[in-house]
């Protein structure tokens, strides 16, 4: 089990980083949010948890062990595999997804591409008083930029990523970026991610 991976960022994609550990390039699934606050060239420092699958072994990477810890919690709900557990902790912080579920918020949860009323309410029965289980802790990724292709491109294509339909996802993203002309990745997709819940 790979608990974590600590080296050079080599590579960033929309949905994945590579970090060069002891001469190996370890490829990590991330969130947009935690790939916002990485840079090339920089050493990094990612909580990893390993899915191993029978055609398949697939890292995903954190930026704390809270994250980490609910994106297990997560699937622990039926229907819930890795795919949905990241979509889930890429459109809600684990405040809020803690507070979702605390609160059986129903609409926070179904504001996740792929997560419907029923689904929502399955995680909320099965999840609520889980939750607490998992310590909370601070010290996320510093938010930053990560490249000099179109940062409207990459918020684009990170948020159909998640399932949200292209036109909706160019609508948010203009948005968003008249609004905050200056705004970073990270932070500009996050606004993004919130308008388009509030859409849903």
């Amino acid at each position: 089990m790979i608990a974590s991976v600590r080296g050079e960022v080599l590579e960033i994609a929309l949905d994945h980083v590579v970090i060069e550990s002891g001469g190996v390039g370890y490829r990590v699934n991330a969130t947009p949010a935690t790939l916002g606050g990485l840079h090339r060239g920089t050493e990094a420092r990612l909580v990893t948890a390993m899915i191993v699958r029978e055609d398949s072994m697939t890292l995903y990477g954190f930026p704390d062990s809270e994250s980490k810890d609910l994106f297990g919690l997560l699937q622990t709900v039926s229907g819930v595999g890795p795919r949905l557990a990241m979509a889930t902790l890429a459109v809600l912080e684990p405040e809020a997804l803690r507070a979702a579920l605390a609160d059986g918020n129903v609409g926070a949860l179904t504001r996740v591409p792929g997560i419907g009323k029923r689904g929502a309410e399955r995680m909320v029965v099965e999840l609520r008083d889980k939750v607490d289980s998992v310590s909370s802790s601070a010290g996320a990724v510093v938010s930053g930029g990560n490249g000099r292709s179109s940062i409207r491109d990459q918020i684009v294509e990170a948020l159909i990523g998640l399932g949200f339909p292209a036109k909706q996802s160019e609508q948010a993203t203009d948005s968003v970026l008249a609004d905050t002309p200056g705004a970073t990745t990270s932070s500009a997709l996050r606004s993004a991610l919130s308008l388009l819940g509030k859409t849903r």
